[in-house]
């Protein structure tokens, strides 16, 4: 989830199918050996925060079909007619009291849930409630300290908007991010990338960049040229965009959609060894998947809606600004939610919606209180993974069961790493803010000291990611946070030798639905369109509709949602 992510959860299902991380690793700590043969304890200490999978599964069934138990609640679990009439049947109604009143509620309050909340409230329509799961909005934005250190969960950066998202350059205008100075677009230089940005380790030294070297007169830097002119003639004949519906889908695009990547890379020939990893990479950062997992459309997208691809030496090849903050994408997120202090309801777990003739019937879980809560509004927007949005829905429109099934989510590990000192350097670039390894599948990992303006070295906070796969969800969620604290070790003790004297503790968020994965037939499918089309008492605003997951997505989605046309 390094890319600017979207939403938060009301409740996740059973399963799902799969932010562009990583396979677990059964790693353990190497001890110092005292004469015994039991190891040396941990000088460190390690912790889960952040998301609640426990709240996350109000709504899973267990083994007999019959849904969990919630805490004080002694509800019959006898069947009823509708869709998810087990759960259904089991819920509190009963105890949740005269139903509160909203004109318009807002379930999520992730990147997409705050958009709309901010946009209805400036229309006018002053009456809006958001109900959160977690006890801290954001979603997939959400910040973090740790020893007194901000640092993210989540996301952690967001590129300078591009024409197309119009509405969230008009945000970071409002913030001051960007201004208008003698006819150009200006941004604030304090808040982006501090230099230098990028580093990869490869062949032993740390370079500049994540692209590997190539040798002049090379067969990499052939297949790079070659990729980098097919990229722009993608632009030329396709035409992309950020968000990506605004750009009009036509045949070429269908034809993207319906191969993968690396089918597609296959048939241009483009098979080299340095090139492909650098690609691969590039999805498991932006999809949470690989190249043969991902869609060409997707792959090709990642780099025609934004900042293009150039091989070395060509002479557009300057970095892509890129915003960031010590807490990454927490820091817009506090923003957004700030001015929505008392119609801002965290730690709700939402259990069923259901659209009656006059109005819209929501039942949820008051965490802290212990308590059913009945809500009543005339418009409700569901602001959740559409998984999640299925599951929740009394009834099912035809466009989201199609779409459900098709779309798999991609689990992640973000792990924050405090340090008491810096570790020391290997030979290259200077520590930059975004640190990755050649070859390896973990995502590498963000200083959050990178922003500071105390020159000094002092104690930092390492910011870890990695995309794992699918059938890595349940032991993560289920995992004790120490063993996955020495899989995190595991990855960078090779790359860092003296990490584990400096170490003093370990805090993780697990995503178990991060992101969406843009799978090949995804984008395409009308049922998306038709989703983020809804108008009615019901309606949808994630990242999901895009098909993926990034910052620019779920922000413009709750625009749209929230607009009076």
């Amino acid at each position: 989830m390094r890319h600017p992510t979207a939403a938060a959860t009301a409740a996740a299902p059973a399963a799902a199918t799969g932010l562009r991380r990583r396979t677990l690793i059964g790693a353990s700590a190497a001890a110092a050996m005292t004469g015994c043969s039991e190891p040396a304890p941990d000088a460190w200490t390690a912790a889960w925060v952040g998301t609640s999978p426990k709240r996350g599964h109000r709504l899973r069934p267990d083994a007999t079909g019959a849904p969990p138990a919630l805490p004080g609640s002694h509800a019959s679990a006898a069947r009823a007619p509708g869709t998810n009439a087990t759960v259904a049947a089991a819920l509190p109604w009963a105890s949740a009291g005269p139903a509160r009143r909203a004109k318009v509620l807002i379930i999520g309050a992730g990147i997409a849930g705050l958009a709309a909340a901010r946009t209805f409230i400036r229309q006018g329509i002053d009456d809006v409630r958001l109900l959160e799961l977690e006890d801290q909005p954001g979603g997939n934005s959400r910040g973090h300290r740790l020893a007194g250190i901000g640092c993210p969960l989540a996301a952690h950066y967001l590129p300078v908007p591009g024409p197309h998202a119009r509405e969230v350059s008009e945000l970071l205008h409002e913030l001051g991010l960007l201004r208008h100075e003698l006819g150009r677009t200006v941004a604030d230089e304090r808040h982006l990338c501090h230099s230098p940005q990028e580093r990869l380790f490869i062949d032993g030294t740390w370079i500049d960049g994540l692209l590997p070297p190539a040798e002049p007169g090379s067969r990499t830097l052939e297949q790079y040229r070659a990729f980098s002119a097919a990229i722009a003639r993608a632009e030329r004949e396709a035409g992309f965009a950020m968000p990506s519906h605004r750009a009009p889908w036509t045949a070429a695009h269908q034809a993207l959609d319906a191969i993968t990547l690396a089918e597609w890379l296959q048939r241009q020939g483009l098979d080299d060894a340095r090139l492909r990893w650098y690609l691969d990479y590039c999805c498991r950062d932006d999809y949470g998947a690989p190249a043969d997992t991902v869609s060409a459309w997707a792959g090709l997208h990642y780099f025609a809606s934004r900042h293009g691809f150039h091989a070395p030496g060509e002479a557009e090849g300057e970095r892509e600004p890129v915003f960031t903050w010590p807490e990454g994408n927490g820091w817009l997120a506090q923003r957004l939610a700030q001015p929505l202090a008392g119609r801002l309801l965290t730690g709700r777990t939402v259990l069923q919606v259901e659209e009656t003739r006059h109005s819209v019937q929501v039942l949820a879980w008051d965490e802290a209180a212990g308590r059913a809560e009945a809500w009543s509004a005339d418009t409700v927007v569901l602001a959740v993974p559409l998984f999640v949005a299925a599951r929740l829905l009394r009834a099912t429109p035809a466009p989201l069961a199609e779409i459900v099934p098709r779309q798999p989510h991609a689990p992640w590990l973000v792990a924050n790493l405090h340090l008491a000192e810096p570790l020391l350097q290997r030979q290259g670039v200077s520590p930059a803010w975004d640190n990755v390894v050649y070859g390896h599948d973990d995502l590498g990992y963000v200083d959050a000291r990178h922003q500071a303006t105390n020159p000094l070295p002092g104690p930092t906070v390492l910011t870890h990611y990695q995309a794992l796969p699918a059938g890595q969800r349940a032991a993560l969620q289920a995992g004790e946070a120490h063993t996955w604290a020495h899989q995190v070790l595991g990855t960078l003790d090779a790359l860092h030798p003296d990490l584990r004297g400096k170490l003093r503790r370990i805090e993780m968020a697990r995503h178990g639905h991060a992101m969406s994965v843009p799978v090949p037939g995804l984008r395409s499918h009308p049922a998306l369109a038709a989703l983020r089309a809804m108008r009615g008492r019901v309606r949808f605003a994630h990242a999901d509709l895009a098909g993926y997951s990034v910052f620019e997505e779920a922000y413009t989605a709750g625009v749209e949602v929230a607009t009076v046309h």
